[in-house]
């Protein structure tokens, strides 16, 4: 009896302890989450949006994997922000007040693989910014305050696929900045205060390639000049741009990018120096040769065949369609004249009828 007894309480203080041990489990599977943000165990998501904090929770914890900081009051962001947060995968911080990121803010981040840094008011980026970050696929940094990218900024985001660059102050990007994103498929450059001017030209060929290649790019609307305004940098023809090469070479000639003496193919006889003068330096006239720019556009070489093609097709249709109409207006006219030549016997005949007529008053 106390063997029967006793065996439901047996199982209450094993269940009792199972329970107490799975709550430890969970203690030290998720730490502590921070103060008034939201944390799931499952997917190591720390949410903090919304709450209007001014500086990062320090007390994150370390396996984190997606951060959301997003609609808050950030402004500025300590070079120790994210330490320790290696397994970070996703941080979102839009809609903050952020100006300026250090160079090494993001240096722990080495498996991040999304940022958003949408809507803030970002002026300038640190050229080692995203050095530490191979692993990113998703970069968003549309409206901000960005006027101008540093160059090596993408170099070694090899596996970035989307870039948002829109909404900003941007008026020209440089082709090399650009060049180290070879599994980029998706640009947004919409809504910048574009110049499509020689500034632009060579990145227009790297827009061609990659719009060739299967790369989705949205509108570029030129701002300046104003012929070309609101119309698609895509769309510009590149004799536009053949003023360009005029430009370089006429300040190649003048010598605009060094002061000094024009370039000249004779160099002159040096000066001589005046008694007890130091001897000045000679200016260098060896004329650097010159390079005339050659566009090439493989959009614009396919337009070419694909037209080219179509007119040949156009000739061809109209040489055997005024062949066919010479064939069909030959077979009517013989037909014609064989028809006029076997109603010539049928028609009045005057002199026919005369010796006709001769026989007849003989005979009678």
């Amino acid at each position: 009896m106390l063997a029967r007894g006793s065996g439901p309480k047996q199982r209450i203080r094993h269940v009792s302890w199972i329970t107490c041990w799975l709550a430890l489990c969970a203690v030290e599977a998720l730490p502590t989450c921070p103060f008034s943000c939201t944390c799931d165990g499952r997917s190591l998501e720390v949410d903090c949006s919304g709450l209007g904090l001014t500086a990062v929770p320090p007390d994150v914890p370390a396996a984190t994997r997606t951060l959301l900081l997003l609609n808050n009051k950030l402004s500025v962001l300590p070079v120790w922000a994210f330490a320790n947060l290696s397994s970070l995968q996703r941080l979102d911080l839009s809609n903050n007040f952020l100006d300026h990121l250090p160079g090494s803010v993001f240096e722990d981040l080495a498996n991040l693989t999304e940022l958003q840094l949408r809507n803030n008011s970002i002026r300038t980026l640190d050229r080692d910014l995203l050095q530490h970050s191979p692993r990113l696929r998703h970069l968003d940094l549309s409206i901000n305050g960005l006027a101008q990218l540093p160059p090596g900024l993408f170099n070694g985001l090899r596996i970035l696929r989307s870039l948002s660059l829109r909404s900003n102050r941007l008026q020209s990007l440089d082709r090399l900045t650009f060049e180290p994103l070879a599994s980029l498929q998706l640009l947004q450059v919409g809504d910048n205060p574009w110049e499509c001017d020689c500034n632009l030209r060579e990145f227009k060929h790297w827009m061609e390639w990659f719009s060739y290649r299967g790369g989705r790019l949205d509108q570029l609307a030129c701002t300046l000049p104003k012929e070309l305004r609101g119309k698609d940098m895509r769309m510009v023809p590149m004799e536009m741009f053949s003023y360009c090469s005029r430009l370089e070479d006429e300040s190649n000639s003048a010598g605009l990018d060094a002061p000094g003496a024009p370039c000249t193919k004779a160099s002159p006889e040096p000066a001589k120096p005046k008694p007890g003068a130091e001897p000045e330096p000679e200016p260098s006239t060896a004329c650097p040769q010159k390079q005339r720019y050659r566009p090439v556009s493989v959009r614009r070489a396919i337009g070419t065949v694909i037209i080219a093609g179509v007119v040949c097709g156009i000739v061809c249709i109209m040489m055997v369609v005024a062949a066919a109409y010479g064939c069909i207006y030959a077979s009517l006219m013989a037909k014609y004249h064989r028809e006029l030549k076997k109603r010539q016997p049928l028609m009045g005949d005057p002199e026919g009828e005369r010796e006709d007529q001769k026989q007849i008053s003989s005979v009678a």
